[in-house]
């Protein structure tokens, strides 16, 4: 077995692909990845912007949406799920094999309901109903408006991704939701309803470190690059917690599968850090981590594979606590990087869908 087949063999990790555009399927290259050891995908609405503004790929499907009359924003979506099917195609026997537990596609609701709870529940039980495919998680962002949203999604028995966490405090509401949400589903069997709580990584550091930067002192300059991987892995204690335990038990009883924590933004922002940082320290059990092409690359070349995601938790512990003494807000770090993520998907989208409404004009004129 290559690294990518090992790290889910070996250790219970889940490798996905952290990308999608419309070459990968026509090209064979996204069942050649299946067949590589990649379990699942993830898009958001960055993605979906490189991908259809920097490829001629979709011209002929778009240039026939709007001489069908069809809206701009709705061809936006027609081009997407497409898209989105094609990659469940791919994933489909991975699904199949792995009894419903990987082969998942994510597609986000559109961003612009981050803060919206009614309109996220009306748009995600639109889009498992438009694709209506087993293996679609439909992705939500885990705002404080998002949180009930998912939770009503749990009840109502849909696989749901939660992004955007940043978080101990947020990642635990989500894992309540999850929680909360099953135990009101009326259903006795809760087999078929799976979720990844998704805890971003490599941005956590980005922000933290402009902090320790700024605070100067030899002590907080010897933190940087340390508090993500540590907060991801004092996440993981909690995930422990939660999927343990009579609660949890009565659940499992019904079929319900625990709520994996995915890893997010995997990539090294800093060119100083090693490029497999938030991999190779956040391995184990009951784990994803979502890898854009050149990190899937460096894993499958030089990945370093060994259960690190609980080997030391009170280490993980002390370096949170280390930075908070140093003088860095983790709840405001929360805020500030919850927002930016919010307004950097909402600008993606804004920006698509003006490119798109420019090519539709020439295209109408």
């Amino acid at each position: 077995m290559n690294r990518l087949q090992r790290l889910h063999a070996d250790f219970g990790q889940s490798p996905w692909l952290d990308n999608l555009k419309r070459g990968y399927i026509t090209s064979g290259q996204l069942t050649k990845l299946v067949g590589d050891g990649v379990r699942g995908l993830t898009s958001n609405p960055t993605i979906f912007q490189k991908a259809i503004t920097g490829s001629p790929d979709y011209d002929e499907q778009f240039a026939s949406l709007i001489q069908g009359h069809t809206s701009v924003e709705d061809a936006y979506w027609a081009m997407v799920i497409d898209d989105i099917n094609g990659a469940l195609d791919a994933f489909a026997d991975v699904y199949k094999n792995s009894n419903g537990v990987d082969g998942f596609v994510s597609l986000e609701v559109s961003p612009t309901l981050a803060h919206d709870t009614a309109g996220t529940i009306a748009a995600a039980r639109h889009l498992h109903t438009k694709i209506d495919r087993p293996n679609l998680m439909v992705k939500i962002p885990g705002t404080s408006e998002g949180v009930p949203a998912i939770q009503q999604m749990f009840t109502d028995g849909r696989s749901i991704n939660i992004t955007l966490i940043f978080s101990l405090d947020r990642y635990a509401d989500v894992m309540e939701a999850y929680v909360a949400g099953l135990e009101a589903n009326p259903s006795h069997d809760l087999s078929n309803i799976q979720s990844v709580a998704s805890f971003f990584i490599s941005r956590v550091d980005s922000e933290i470190d402009r902090r320790l930067d700024h605070i100067g002192s030899d002590g907080a300059l010897a933190l940087r690059g340390k508090a993500a991987v540590a907060q991801a892995q004092v996440a993981y204690q909690l995930f422990l917690a939660k999927f343990s335990g009579p609660r949890w038990e009565a659940l499992a009883a019904r079929g319900a599968a625990v709520q994996r924590p995915l890893w997010a933004s995997t990539s090294t922002k800093n060119p100083t850090y090693p490029d497999l940082l938030y991999v190779d320290t956040l391995i184990g059990p009951h784990t994803v981590n979502t890898l854009p092409d050149a990190t899937l690359a460096a894993v499958a070349d030089h990945g370093v594979l060994a259960r690190t995601i609980d080997a030391h938790p009170a280490v993980a512990q002390k370096v949170l606590d280390d930075v908070t003494e140093a003088g860095v807000d983790l709840d405001d770090v929360a805020h500030v990087l919850e927002t930016e993520g919010v307004a950097s998907f909402g600008k993606s989208f804004a920006e698509l869908i003006g490119a798109l409404e420019a090519k539709a004009a020439e295209l109408t004129a």
